[in-house]
């Protein structure tokens, strides 16, 4: 913020945080950010979202080594997720639009002899299931779909921290 003027999360601090998943992480991040940027477009320079709470009984602590902003934000700057489907992006599943359609998904993967959808994204095999791996992959975007609101479930983005939302900072006692 000091240097310059603004706080923006660049791969490298993606890589310090996550060190051996970090390609992994990045990648998924990437697909955040280009969805994301339809909702609410990115200004120049940004690479990726800064991921916050909204709120207190759920957001990360002040650690020894890492600071907690309080911000106020416009909420024409938020970009609301619901982190529970977010989970399900983390690990390459089919984001379902409800239960029944989780269960007519896992009925047609199991029709055509998958027991699982992890082979559609390994390396050595997903290039024989580019349709499923389409399938899965488009339904990512629900979660944008905030239809159960509640504390736990939904976090929120932006796209870089500015001097003017920090309303506090909370340091380790």
């Amino acid at each position: 913020m000091k240097r310059d003027g603004v706080v923006r999360i660049k791969r490298k601090h993606l890589v310090e945080k996550f060190d051996l998943i970090a390609d992994y992480i990045i990648d998924l991040y990437s697909w955040f950010v280009n969805a994301a940027n339809k909702i609410i477009p990115k200004p120049e320079g940004v690479e990726f979202p800064v991921w916050c709470s909204i709120s207190e009984e759920y957001m990360l602590r002040p650690t020894d080594t890492e600071i907690v902003y309080v911000l106020d934000v416009d909420e024409s700057e938020i970009i609301y997720f619901d982190g529970c489907k977010w989970d399900y992006v983390l690990n390459h599943h089919y984001v379902p639009k409800d239960e029944e359609d989780m269960e007519e998904y896992e009925r047609d993967i199991s029709g055509k002899g998958f027991r699982d959808s992890y082979s559609f994204f390994d390396k050595n095999t997903s290039h024989f299931y580019q349709e499923e791996r389409k399938r899965v992959m488009d339904s990512w975007i629900r979660v944008f779909e905030t239809d159960q609101w509640d504390l736990f479930r939904i976090q929120a983005n932006i796209w870089e921290i500015k001097p003017e939302m920090i309303k506090d900072i909370l340091k380790k006692e």
